[in-house]
């Protein structure tokens, strides 16, 4: 599968925080934790509500998670991705992923703008489910209703 730039620059990291995850292991940003986990990704949890997600120690936010991420997946609601990237911004996080499916998912335009006028590279909406090996079949299918209508990331 040929990855879109972006997404192929951003699953390049090797370290990942995921803003959102949460002590209920059936929320989104869980699975998405999860899945960059059995990637070979090391993930870094991210929530202030949160002292421990998924058997791992969480962080509040980014100044307390150890050592630089080369990404943040954000899994929010969107008033909260203003804040994490101006977090991104003075921890040197140089990419964001605002998860979106359907809907408004994490997706605020402020906080993409907010990207654009840091130079943080943006992924605005989609999953990386759709794109980490093996994709199952409903995010393979998102993946391809996302590029038949114009929306999908990248």
């Amino acid at each position: 599968m040929k990855l879109p730039p972006s997404v192929a620059e951003f699953l390049a990291g090797k370290r990942i925080g995921v803003a959102g995850v949460s002590r209920d292991p059936r929320q989104t940003a869980n699975f998405i934790y999860r899945k960059l986990r059995d990637s070979g990704y090391e993930v870094v949890p991210v929530n202030p509500a949160a002292d421990e997600v998924e058997g791992a120690r969480c962080y509040p936010d980014l100044a307390s998670a150890p050592g630089p991420l080369d990404g943040l997946v954000v899994v929010t609601p969107p008033a909260a991705g203003i804040e994490l990237v101006r977090q991104c911004a003075e921890m040197g996080v140089p990419r964001v992923w605002f998860h979106r499916a359907f809907g408004a998912g994490s997706l605020s335009r402020n906080a993409v703008r907010e990207c654009e006028a840091r130079g943080i590279t943006c992924i605005a909406g989609g999953c990386p489910y759709m794109y980490l090996e093996p994709v199952d079949p409903a995010h393979r299918c998102l993946r391809w209703i996302l590029g038949w209508t114009g929306q999908l990331p990248g």
